[in-house]
This record gives structure tokens, sequence and C-alpha cells, in this order.
């Protein structure tokens, strides 16, 4: 993406230099060259050989005043900006008023595009940051919610074991509320009770379709549209008629909405779905069940979707307030090179248009501005041929390449055949045709550029949204597998003490002490507080595990000592990583390898029968994986080639993790 918004930069320069190229300014090249060099290095001493380039161009090749816009737009970006005014004012003493018009025109929209290279730098290497911080935050509050409820609850049921007393009834709600808070957490995303879906349906031979177009988390609504889905697949398994599966799911608007289509039905029955009916009607939505006449079957359920409030994107007013600079500056071009306020009323409603249909273009618009475009040619001659820019931008941004380009190119050949038919001088007509380009791109270009910004916001945003939904699925699993567990011994053994006689009873107690203490650890584990893992150890039970499925395992462990996070860090990524072999994959064979040099340590994990699925490298377990490497100032990389797929994790072989 950062790529694609230099180019988009460079074409923008390079439009405004082939103007100055085509009137015959071989130093126009020298000044777009040195100003692509100082958007990516910004040197005074590339500002004064720019500015010494251009008052060369301007003083020894008569070129047009416009060119100095490039000298004001670079130091409007440096600490030397107050000099900026000091060029506007030597352009209105050498040239006219309409280069000085395009010499303030080229400056902001020099300081405008290179600003938002800038922002984009700036919100792609904050993903992260921002992704860790969100991460650690939900984490703190998990702690403040468990600790407040379950925490206390433990308290209470060892205290009743020192005074000789089983807290039956505390036990009992503490386990309700660890299972409680476990369905809570997974319930926020949809995306696992999906995943599981897609394998009992592929267990049962059912050909499945998943097509999910949602962002999680989805709050409460997550619960019930998972409920439905779970409803759904058991149902399908359940007959063993059906031999396809779609499974869709969207957000319009506020309301999320699940689909699930298969065939081999031959009754439309919601009584399997109990009374989540009931619930999705009381929580505002829609449960339907529809018979086609083909025997297809298909269950939709919508609910209001508790949405992420959208963060205002500031970084977006830049370009917007840039676009209608130019606008007004173009228009006024135009004005004064027409002598005529007739033009204003036409000039205006496109101005509006540009500004009022920013976000998108549409076809109802579109055409009104070919025709606000083309129409008052008659009247207003060749005056009036510098608006055909303006509809050239929003051509690039409607349409593809292939579509966009052709439409362009037809719009510069109507431009110059108007030209040859009004009787204008070649020169003109050629510098009214690369002024159409020129204006469309930088039109395309500063709004192209928001697009990239709020697209690195979204995807931020939606990191960070991943990074939140995996530590409550973290949550969520811990407490269902370590903290649920004790849970239930602890409450079997109060029930147990109560029945008993007081010498045996005191004995089941001093086990729910014990195991009060054994919770209390698992309680701080699920709140994310880090336990000390170890590769080593971690590599010697991912072989039992491997050789358990069948998959031939390769262990090579070069390592030395390594820091205690680091050990940790890399335990958490092998464990994942191992993970990942046995669901995602048919491994027969799996290569575990660790390796030290130079204070750097690589871990690799390296399997066959990778299959070809989209989904595995931008899962929100890579990415929590990402997120802990970079805590460490380490990385994480994966490829996939002819079958095999590999995870390495670099690290320090000695580093810390901020607390």
């Amino acid at each position: 993406m950062h790529n694609r918004a230099k180019l988009i930069v460079v074409v923008v320069f390079a439009g405004f230099a082939s103007i100055y190229v085509a009137a015959g300014s071989p130093l126009a090249v020298a000044v777009f060259g040195v100003q692509v060099a100082f958007a990516w290095r910004r040197s005074w001493w590339l500002v004064a050989i720019q500015a010494a380039m251009a008052y060369g161009s301007v003083l020894l090749f008569g070129s047009s005043v416009g060119i100095l816009g490039f000298v004001g737009g670079s130091l409007l970006l440096t600490s030397m900006w107050p000099l900026a005014p000091a060029v506007a004012v030597s352009a209105a003493l050498l040239g006219p008023t309409d280069p000085l018009i395009s010499m303030v025109l080229i400056a902001l929209v020099t300081y405008g595009l290179t600003t938002m290279i800038d922002r984009i730098d700036e919100v792609n290497a904050a993903r992260l940051s921002l992704a860790m911080t969100a991460a650690a935050e939900e984490r703190l509050r998990i702690s403040a919610e468990l600790n407040a409820g379950i925490g206390r609850a433990l308290d209470a049921i060892a205290a009743g074991a020192r005074a000789g007393t089983p807290d039956v009834d505390t036990a009992r709600r503490s386990l309700a509320d660890a299972r409680a808070a476990a369905s809570s957490y997974r319930a926020m995303s949809l995306t696992p009770e999906i995943s599981t879906a897609k394998a009992m349906l592929t267990a049962a031979g059912v050909a499945t379709d998943v097509r999910v177009n949602h962002a999680e988390p989805l709050g409460p609504a997550g619960a019930l549209v998972a409920a439905v889905l779970r409803e759904a697949v058991t149902e399908i398994v359940r007959h063993r008629t059906a031999s396809t599966c779609r499974i869709e799911t969207s957000v319009e608007g506020s309301t999320i909405r699940l689909r699930v289509s298969h065939d081999g039905a031959t009754t439309a029955d919601d009584d399997s779905f109990g009374d989540l009916p009931a619930q999705i009607d009381a929580a505002g939505g829609t449960l339907t069940v529809e018979l086609a006449d083909d025997a297809s079957l298909t269950v939709v359920a919508t609910l209001p979707a508790t949405r992420p409030q959208a963060r205002p994107a500031r970084d977006n007013m830049l370009p917007i307030a840039l676009l209608a600079t130019v606008l007004v500056g173009f228009s006024a071009k135009a004005l004064l090179l027409a002598g005529s306020l007739w033009l204003l009323a036409p000039l205006a409603v496109i101005v509006f248009m540009q500004l009022r249909f920013v976000e998108g273009r549409h076809p109802v618009a579109l055409s009104i501005m070919a025709v606000l475009t083309f129409a008052p040619l008659p009247w207003f001659g060749h005056s009036w041929l510098g608006v055909a820019g303006f509809l050239a931008g929003p051509v690039l941004l409607a349409f593809s390449w292939t579509v966009a380009v052709p439409l362009v190119a037809a719009i510069v050949a109507a431009v110059a055949t108007t030209g040859v038919l009004l009787g204008l001088p070649a020169p003109r007509t050629v510098n009214y045709a690369l002024s159409t380009v020129v204006t469309g791109l930088v039109m395309y270009g500063l709004l192209k550029l928001a697009q990239l910004t709020r697209e690195l916001h979204e995807s931020r945003d939606g990191l960070a949204r991943a990074a939140v939904v995996e530590e409550r699925l973290r949550a969520a699993r811990d407490l269902h597998d370590l903290l649920g567990h004790t849970l239930a011994a602890i409450l079997l053994k109060c029930e147990l003490a109560r029945r008993l006689d007081a010498d045996r009873a005191r004995k089941e107690l001093v086990d729910v002490m014990m195991m009060t203490e054994r919770a209390m650890e698992d309680l701080r584990s699920v709140s994310g507080e880090r336990r000390q893992l170890s590769v080593t150890a971690e590599a010697e039970s991912a072989r039992s595990l491997l050789t358990a499925a069948g998959i031939t395992v390769e262990l090579d462990l070069g390592h030395d000592a390594l820091g205690k996070d680091v050990d940790t860090t890399l335990g958490v990524v092998l464990r994942e990583a191992v993970t990942n072999v046995l669901r995602h994959s048919t491994a027969r064979r799996c290569a575990i390898t660790t390796s030290a040099r130079d204070g750097t340590v690589r871990l690799s994990v390296r399997n066959d029968g990778a299959r070809s699925s989209p989904g595995r490298r931008g899962s929100a377990g890579i990415g929590n994986l990402t997120t802990r490497l970079a805590a460490l100032d380490g990385w994480l990389a994966v490829t996939q080639e002819d079958g095999w797929f590999e995870l390495t994790a670099t690290a320090p072989t000695l580093a810390w993790v901020p607390t």
C-alpha cells in the first residue's frame, strides 16, 4: 500500500513537470527528479538545488513561474517554510497572475501529497503498536472483571475451608460464573463457530462454501448468531441428506446477517431452534426458515450488531481541503482567462459535485459532470476547455484502469479536437490536453491517497480488534480448560465434605484449600499474567503430540540458553505452530529446528500437506504471534510453496517484554 501511494505521488509530480517540458524547459526534468528525491529524503541541500534549477528554468528558458511551485511546496515541508511566501512574491514579480495561481496550486499539492505519504507511514507503523495496546487493555479489563467475581469467590471458599465449613453455594456460583464468562468471551467472535461448523460439515461429507463478510468483534449479537449457526449445522449433520452447504455472513448498516443454505431438506421446520426465535425477536432481530421447490433449505438470521465506533478520519480532511483549493484555483484561472462571470454558475456546480461525491462516483453524477464539461463549449469557447480535467479525475476513480484509461484518452482527444476546431495554435491545444491529464491526476492522487489512508486506518483498527478478540478467546479457552476444571473439582470436594463426618470432611477441605491455590494460579493465567514456558519442553511435547497423530517429526534444537521472555514467547509460537499443523494441513512430516547465531535465535516449523487456504496467513493466531514477537524486536515469517508450509520466528536471544 505504501508503494502504491508513492507511485501515485510520482505520477502526479511527473504530470506537472510534463507541462513545462512540453513548453521547452529541459530543466523541468531535473526539477521533477529532485522533487521525487525530496519526497523520500528531506534535505535542505535538495531544496537549494531545486531552487537553482527552477529559477534557472524561468530566467534562462523562459518557463512559466508555475514551476516555482515545486520549490514552494518543498519549503513548506521543512523548517524553512517562512521562505515559501517569498517564492510566491518572486513569482508575482516575474510573471502574470495566471501562472502565479498555478505556482500556488503546485506548491499546495506538493505539500499535501508528500504529507499524505508521511501520514500513511505513521499509520502503518502504528498498526502493531495499537494492536499490542488494545490487547493489553483488554487483558487488564478481563483481569479486573474476573478478580472482582471469581477471585473474591475463591477467597470465600478458601476461608470456609479453613474454618471447616464447605461453601458449596459459592463454589457452585463461581463455576457458573466461569462458564458464563467463557461463553461471553467466545460470543464476541463468530469466527471460531464458523471454523467448527465447517469442520463438522466436511467430516460429514458435505461440501461447504464459507463466505465471511463481517468484522469482529460482534458483541452480544455474536452469541445468538453463533447459536443459530450451531443449531443449523447440527440439523444438517443429524439428517445426513445434504451434499452442499453455504454459510454467509454480512453486515448491512448496523445489522449482522447470517445465511445458511443447503440441499437435501424435506420440511421447513423451525422447531429445532428451540427458543432461539423468541430470543432473537427480543433482541430486535428476525429468524426465518424457507424451503424452496428444489428441496434446498435456507436459514436467515438478522440481528442488530454492536459495531465499533468509527474513528474520525482527520487525516482525510487534508486531501479534501487541498482538493477544494485546487478546484477553486483552477476555476479562478478559467474565470481570468474568459474575463466573464458567466462561467461562475456552472463552475460552482462542478466544484460542489466534486466535493459532494468525494466518497464515491455515481453514474448520475458522472453523467451530469460530463454534460457540464462539454455542453457549455459553444458558448464559452476555449476558456472552458480546462474544465475537462475535472471530469478526468472522477473517471479515474470510478472505473478500473482498463476502462478508465480509454475513457480519459477519449476526453483528452475531445479536448484536442475542440482546440483544433476553435482554431487554437498547436502549442495551446497541446497545453490544454496536458492540463486535462494533470488536473485529473491531481484529483485522483489526492482522493486516492485519502482512500489509502482510510484503508490503513481500518486495517489498523481491524488488527486491534483482532487482538482484542484473540485475547478474549484465549481467556475463554483458559477459563474452560484450566479454571473450569479446577472449579468443578472444588465444587465436587465441597459437596463431598458436606456429606462426610468431621474427620473425613477435614481431609477433603484440605484438598479444597490446595485446589483454591491452584485455581488462583489458573485465574492469574486466564487474566494474562505470563507463565514461564520453555522451547525445549514445548518441542518435546510437540514431538509426542505430532507422533501420536501419525506425523513423522524431525527435531533439531541448536539453541543455547535464552532469556526468560524469549524462551516463553518462542514456546508460545511453537505451540501455535504445532496447532496449525494439526488443524490446517494433512501433514505427514514436520521439521522443528532452532539455531542461534550472533545474538539471534531462529525457530522454524516446516510441514508438508499444506492446504492452499487463504485465511491461514491472516489468522488472528498469526497476528497475535506477530505482536508477541514485535514486543521482543523480533519478527515472524510464513511461506508456502509446493505443498510445504514454513513458519519462522526470529528474536534476540536476550530480550524483555514490557509489562
